[in-house]
């Protein structure tokens, strides 16, 4: 389970133009943002998404909400950074409550997070290099680029199917 910002500033990787020429990139200089919310299945590729116009505990529980409701019957074991809404108590508890274990990954090691792979792809893809048209139509485009993936597809950008991936399926 992870978390992401869309922001209107496209992240830019790389531009083309003609010789000569400087290419120009609107900015808006506007502040919105959208928080995508995901969890992923590392054994069947399934995955997750909610969009939200705020990060914080009750977005995140209203998220576990949705996992546990998808994943019925399931056993479910979260692996999540240490962002306050994940760490909050009532969070903790409601995950208790769900059914759910939560473990939390080390600080700083995005690398071990299967969706934080899965987030670089789809913005990389989705929205780098290109004017953003809205916030909402960008935040859009990562979730439908993510669910236009196959189950395998998803795992292989992930990472999980690397054969170096730290958590066996």
């Amino acid at each position: 389970m992870d978390e992401t910002i869309i922001i209107e500033t496209p992240p830019l990787y790389s531009c083309y133009s003609h010789v000569g020429q400087q290419k120009s990139i609107p900015i808006t200089g506007s502040h919105a943002r959208r928080i995508l919310h995901g969890a992923l299945n590392i054994r069947s590729g399934d995955v997750l998404l909610l969009i939200t116009a705020e990060w914080c505990q009750d977005t995140h529980q209203v998220f576990l909400q949705m996992v546990r409701s998808h994943w019925r019957g399931w056993h479910i074991v979260l692996f999540e950074d240490r962002g306050s809404p994940h760490t909050a108590y009532a969070s903790q508890d409601l995950a208790a409550e769900l059914g759910m274990h939560l473990r939390f990954l080390p600080r700083a090691t995005p690398e071990l997070n299967a969706m934080d792979c899965l987030w670089r792809h789809a913005k990389g893809e989705g929205l780098a290099d290109r004017a953003t048209r809205s916030i909402d139509q960008s935040a859009d485009d990562v979730c439908q680029l993510i669910l236009d993936l196959t189950p395998r597809e998803r795992l292989r950008k992930a990472g999980v199917l690397s054969g170096n991936f730290w958590l066996a399926a």
